[in-house]
């Protein structure tokens, strides 16, 4: 797991959908609008592979 400056660690597999940056970049990725990803966050959990499924269904 890589660690920030401040020496947290991060975690990659996950979406934090109350970060607007984190948000954007999975919403270009996949190619939806912001919204999207924040009721996939809200309806799968913050899983990132779970939230790319819960896109996929839509």
């Amino acid at each position: 797991m890589a660690t920030t400056s401040r020496g947290r660690a991060q975690d990659r597999a996950k979406v934090a959908g109350g970060q607007d940056h984190e948000v954007r970049y999975e919403a270009k990725k996949e190619g939806v609008s912001k919204d999207t990803v924040k009721k996939a966050v809200k309806s799968a959990g913050n899983s990132r592979k779970k939230v790319e499924q819960e896109i996929g269904r839509n």
